[in-house]
């Protein structure tokens, strides 16, 4: 079914009334290649001032279309609403909305976080170790009372128990105000330290904090002291990364005895390490960059153990160094590369190494006595599942806690013995609405890809859905970075599949889910393979039977949101609607703009087309912005964040705005942005799930299952 043909579900209601932006033209030549921006005029010439002061400061024209943009969508949506109210009211109904943490002990406290009923936030409590009257530490509502948006980055109790750093971002731009409570009189300290990127090191004698400074192009580039009690302007600067690609992230080793200064972009990385026991030290360098080679770190009993992709270690090795020795000739492999088996993270504990691996797409936990050699894994027989590693807060131990949970199976919490081997159930999430895993089914198959490849799917649905190619389907993708997507449950995905959706992941190119070749095989010149993995699976799916062409759905944010710009223009016909959240759309644009805050780091991604006309000229055959043609589209709805710092606003906007000009068709073509908000949307946890509402409720619109 092409989207010229699809059914009144798919149609605008009030076509006549969308907003049409203005066009301005604007040229600029690259490469000898001139550019045409009709929509350029969306970019305020302010961005930064509003992506720390919001709509205040907007021009006034600009923020007239967003506005009119927002009252349309809202229009065409109007006859969703009870159905987004449905939709609230079941997805609130599976959060137990009293929940709380499993408390994790650390010296004479355990710390945990609970919610209450009705509260967005949740709070931040202590009890004594062995049990005993609990101590809110910060509620989140309270400190929440009068903003818009509220979002805490962390919250960080000091080595002696007696203090604890938060940092705050109100505006949703991610800049971050740090300060330090008294945790005796729960009174705020005088320290206030502005323009975080929200981390917090403590020396290990509580007395200073470690912090990372953005500049005014929201890079994390500075590396600070701050001694308690004194002003912002007194603290001592200890890095300065002075190349606009590389990000600054401070880290601190499970021992407590190093600070880590990690500086990385994409594929390279360098760290420098200071004493959290000596208030006077200095950073000094593990190993120098190299382009290519990562590297992060962990110490234990005076060891360096390192994750690193060196020496060709593509899936990446484990190895160790003394903290003195500088450089990769003194490195020593502990734990030798093997093909296949992708190491993905790695902790150190007194007695014990313990990573994360993924392998055959399926990850697990291994664990290794420093004793005596022996090692063992944690894995489980399903189909797909995800795994986590929560660790533990302290060094000096034999439990660690991971979760489990599946596509059918809610979350698990474990505290896990290294030393016996055992594990102990601390906690099944609840569904207070109801949950029986055995009423729904959860499958990895596998797509053939265009080139011989195959692609990772995973799926969830009812046992009684008909897999005869009526069903509609939302099919999820991301496919950058190398980041995978879990096969882990979702209580709001399971409103799409008690509607008889088949809801789908594709694990695309691009992440690491079959090996970091699977990354490396998806982004620069080969990006193109993310989108064409994406389309195989839509493909492979309709022809299996689980879905229809022209009944898919498709769904991805950020660089996802890119994924289905791309595979819009690519392959129209394959679905009936778009679901774009924050989507980075304007590739080439913001590849050629070095000013904003993420594009000098970015071009080990995507490549450089200042520099590069090979890489231009790539980046203009896919940049989705760019090759809108006059074509059908889908129905598409686009929502972005009005100071998100990572995809700017003006990316859905010109999206949208250009693809009103050019498209052929008559189908839904909406644009929120949220004026209040950033990248991760709206900050209380249940203004979230009214998000996930309105984007459901267009998928279950566009399907035709009002």
């Amino acid at each position: 079914m092409s989207p010229q043909n699809q059914t009144a579900f798919n149609k605008a209601a009030f076509a006549s009334r969308a907003p049409r932006a203005r066009k301005h033209d604007h040229r600029v030549s690259h490469h000898g290649i001139e550019l045409s921006d009709d929509y350029a005029w969306l970019r305020a010439d302010n961005w930064q001032q509003v992506m720390q002061q919001g709509s205040d400061v907007l021009d006034d024209e600009i923020k007239a279309y967003l506005e009119a943009e927002n009252a349309y969508t809202s229009e065409e949506m109007a006859d969703t609403e009870a159905l987004q109210g449905r939709l609230f009211d079941e997805m609130k109904g599976r959060i137990k909305e009293d929940d709380s943490s499993v408390p994790a002990p650390d010296g004479p406290f355990a710390y945990a976080t609970r919610y209450v009923l009705d509260g967005q936030y949740p709070l931040y409590v202590r009890t004594p170790r062995e049990g005993g009257e609990e101590t809110v530490l910060l509620d989140g509502n309270k400190e929440a009372e009068g903003e818009a948006f509220f979002r805490l980055a962390s919250l960080s109790h000091s080595p002696d128990h007696e203090k604890m750093a938060w940092s705050v971002d109100t505006k949703g731009s991610e800049f971050f105000t740090i300060r330090i409570r008294d945790l005796a009189t729960g009174e705020e300290m005088a320290d206030h330290l502005e323009r975080t990127t929200g981390g917090v090191i403590w020396s290990e004698d509580s007395t200073h904090i470690y912090y990372t400074l953005q500049d005014e192009n929201h890079r994390p580039c500075r590396v600070f002291r701050h001694k308690l009690g004194t002003v912002q302007e007194e603290d001592e600067l200890l890095y300065e990364e002075t190349d606009p690609g590389f990000f600054v992230g401070l880290g601190k080793s499970q021992s407590g005895n190093l600070i880590f200064i990690d500086c990385h972009d994409h594929e390279t990385s360098e760290t420098y390490l200071l004493s959290a026991k000596d208030n006077t030290s200095k950073p000094r360098l593990i190993a120098e960059r190299e382009t290519g080679i990562e590297y992060s770190v962990d110490e234990g009993q005076g060891i360096l153990y390192i994750l690193t992709n060196a020496d060709d270690a593509e899936d990446f090795k484990l190895v160790t160094a003394a903290p003195t020795m500088s450089g990769r000739i003194h490195w020593k492999d502990l734990i030798p590369h093997q093909a296949g088996r992708l190491i993905l993270s790695h902790s150190i504990y007194k007695d014990f190494l313990v990573w994360m691996e993924r392998e055959n797409g399926l990850p697990r936990i291994q664990i290794r006595s420093l004793r005596n050699g022996a090692q063992h894994a944690i894995a489980f027989e399903e189909e797909a599942y995800s795994l986590g590693f929560q660790g533990s807060m302290e060094f000096d131990t034999d439990i660690v806690r991971f979760s489990y949970s599946s596509m059918t199976t809610p979350s698990r919490v474990y505290d896990y013995n290294m030393s016996s081997r055992s594990r102990t159930l601390r906690k099944e999430q609840e569904v207070p609405s109801g949950h029986n895993p055995e009423d729904y089914v959860t499958r990895r198959l596998m797509a053939p890809a265009h080139d011989g490849e195959t692609v990772p799917v995973t799926l969830l649905y009812r046992k009684d859905t008909a897999l005869d190619g009526s069903a509609p389907c939302l099919l999820y993708g991301y496919g950058s970075y190398g980041i995978s997507i879990p096969a882990s449950f979702s209580t709001t995905a399971l409103s799409l599949v008690d509607r008889g959706f088949v809801y789908a992941i594709a694990h695309i190119r691009g992440g690491k889910d079959k090996g970091f070749a699977w990354y490396t095989n998806g982004k620069r010149g080969t990006k193109t393979n993310t989108f064409k993995d994406f389309i195989s699976a839509g493909e492979f799916l309709a022809a299996e039977g689980f879905t229809s062409r022209g009944k898919i759905v498709a769904e991805g944010g950020s660089a996802g949101g890119m994924l289905m710009g791309a595979v819009t223009n690519m392959a129209p016909s394959l679905f009936s609607g778009i679901l774009a959240i924050v989507p980075f759309v304007d590739v080439l644009n913001t590849m050629l703009d070095g000013s904003l805050p993420l594009t000098p780091p970015e071009w080990p991604e995507w490549g450089n087309p200042i520099t590069s006309e090979e890489d231009f000229r790539f980046i203009a055959s896919y940049s989705p912005y760019d090759n809108i043609s006059e074509q059908a589209y889908p129905a598409i709805l686009a929502v972005g964040g009005l100071t998100d710092p990572r995809v700017t606003y003006w990316e859905p906007a010109k999206w949208v705005a250009k693809l009103r000009e050019k498209r052929t068709d008559d189908n839904l073509l909406l644009l929120r942005i949220n004026m209040e908000s950033g990248h991760a949307g709206a900050s209380g946890r249940f203004d979230r799930l009214k998000e996930t509402a309105l984007e459901y409720a267009f998928a279950i619109k566009v399907s035709g299952k009002l």
